[in-house]
């Protein structure tokens, strides 16, 4: 029977992390298995417990938002290990692209207990490591608004974002690198995505899937706002690629430069001033699944 070592991210979830990985320990432990849970104090500390939990035999659980889980899974890939994850952010997207959103305690239990450790695709940039997505334009500023939109019930957060950033965005210019391919456009934003899902459920690159070993770029074009915003909809179900405006491209490694001041997020993190390049590393983390 697989034993645990659950890393929480005390502030996910609007601080209620604590509160989602309690019953799913006592569910786990309940089945007889071996379950400690540590409270993570950052990065360092949680590498370090990565580290620990391999040495004594454990399975690392991520308990947090995409981008502690990205985090912690970086550190999980270095030791060559298997990875679950307990969805407990505010988006959680790339748990949605692996089916591991709203399920009950129990299941969440089962799957840590019985799940096959699927190896999944993941994106590396310099030496991070980002699950679900990298992007840059007005989905950073999206992604920078959340984070000051504490105060906003958690279901009005990405909306607000959303609509705020792109009443104030400014498009620009972008060179796009797609493998050997290199695209000039005008656009409010480029998506680098490994997993299908950003912004709390935005069906942003349907196509995407994490174990295809390679990576679909969505270009959102230069438009009015008012058209941007008639398409956001579209967004979350994934019919925005229909779109004749709305671009799309496939490859392994992707570089994205521009001539404004533009910074590229991935997993809600702050990655780096443009320019950045993400790349697919196939099958490189594997993760418990139903």
């Amino acid at each position: 029977m697989r034993s645990f070592r659950v890393l929480v991210n005390p502030a996910s979830g609007g601080g209620k992390a604590l509160d989602r990985v309690k019953p799913v320990a006592q569910q786990l432990r309940d089945r007889g298995a071996d379950v400690q849970v540590v409270v993570s104090l950052g990065l360092d500390h949680s590498v370090e417990e990565v580290g620990v939990a391999v040495a004594l035999g454990q399975t690392v659980v991520a308990c947090g938002g995409d981008g502690m889980v990205a985090s912690v899974a970086g550190a999980v890939i270095a030791r060559d290990a298997d990875f679950g994850i307990i969805p407990s952010g505010r988006g959680n997207d790339f748990a949605r692209q692996l089916g591991l959103v709203d399920a009950k305690p129990e299941t969440t239990a089962r799957t840590l207990l019985e799940g096959t450790a699927t190896p999944v695709d993941v994106i590396t940039v310099g030496e991070r490591v980002v699950l679900g997505s990298v992007y840059a334009g007005v989905d950073s500023l999206a992604s920078e608004i959340v984070d000051r939109a504490h105060r906003l019930p958690g279901a009005l957060q990405y909306p607000y974002a959303a609509v705020r950033s792109l009443l104030t965005y400014q498009p620009t210019t972008y060179s796009l690198t797609v493998d050997d391919t290199e695209i000039s456009l005008d656009a409010f934003s480029i998506v680098i995505a490994n997993s299908g899902y950003y912004g709390k459920g935005m069906h942003v690159a349907p196509s995407a899937v994490v174990d295809d070993g390679v990576l679909d770029v969505v270009v959102i074009p230069k438009a009015s706002r008012l058209t941007l915003i008639r398409l956001m909809p579209k967004i979350y179900d994934g019919s925005h690629v229909d779109v004749p405006q709305v671009r799309t491209f496939r490859g392994r490694s992707v570089t994205i430069s521009s001539t404004g001041d533009v910074v590229a997020y991935g997993d809600g993190e702050r990655l780096t001033e443009l320019p950045v390049t993400a790349t697919v590393a196939p099958g490189a983390l594997r993760v418990l699944v139903p």
